[in-house]
């Protein structure tokens, strides 16, 4: 697992650690390595917009974000190329699953307006392991489809870079990224590399005194 120094509620899964998700051993694991509880708040994800509230442990039903207001419960997505995100107000944390679908239709403004509407704001952000732009290979459609961010790979085909856009949507915030591509470092899985069913997790927690 990947920590953010100075956020102690904030990892971000290798390939190494298995599929916490269905996984239930290597949960234990995981969560041991972290110190927190085993229970954890989960959705399926769709490439949608819509964030869930999580006020307890389980499986939320479809959604691409999870925020909670709720000590010691992690809340927790995956990805194997689309884009972790993890935003963390005064005393909320939330996580985001964001493809350029996702990005396109508002997931990151949309679970800055659960926050919100929960009664916090956000105020740090950290985005993580990700498809960059070097190896993100995309049609004009999806570059028209959030707004531009065209770039391009190292072969020199057309691009896109996600997390400027995430950025961008977080405007005024202070915003962390890991920098790290999937699809060509070998500590993650990455989909478009060779289009496989494993994921690595994003855990966000509100850490317990």
């Amino acid at each position: 697992m990947i920590r953010t120094r100075g956020l102690p509620g904030v990892a971000f899964g290798e390939a190494d650690d298995g599929d916490p998700r269905r996984d239930l051993a290597a949960r234990t694991t995981v969560s041991a390595t972290l110190g927190i509880s085993d229970e954890w708040a989960l959705v399926d994800q769709v490439h949608g917009s819509r964030v869930v509230v999580a006020t307890d442990p389980g499986h939320l039903g479809p959604a691409d974000g999870i925020v909670t207001r709720v000590p010691g419960l992690p809340v927790v997505i995956a990805t194997a190329d689309c884009v972790p995100v993890v935003m963390i107000g005064r005393d909320s944390v939330g996580v985001i699953h964001a493809g350029w679908r996702g990005v396109a239709a508002g997931i990151v403004p949309e679970a800055s307006r659960t926050m919100r509407q929960a009664g916090d704001e956000v105020l740090k952000a950290v985005i993580g392991p990700h498809i960059g732009p070097c190896c993100y290979e995309v049609g004009d459609e999806v570059v028209a489809s959030i707004g531009g961010y065209a770039e391009s790979t190292s072969s020199g085909s057309r691009s896109v870079n996600l997390a400027a856009a995430i950025r961008d949507q977080l405007s005024g915030i202070d915003v962390r990224d890991a920098s790290a591509c999937t699809m060509h470092d070998s500590r993650f899985n990455s989909f478009r590399e060779n289009a496989t069913p494993r994921r690595q997790v994003t855990v966000a927690w509100i850490p317990q005194d």
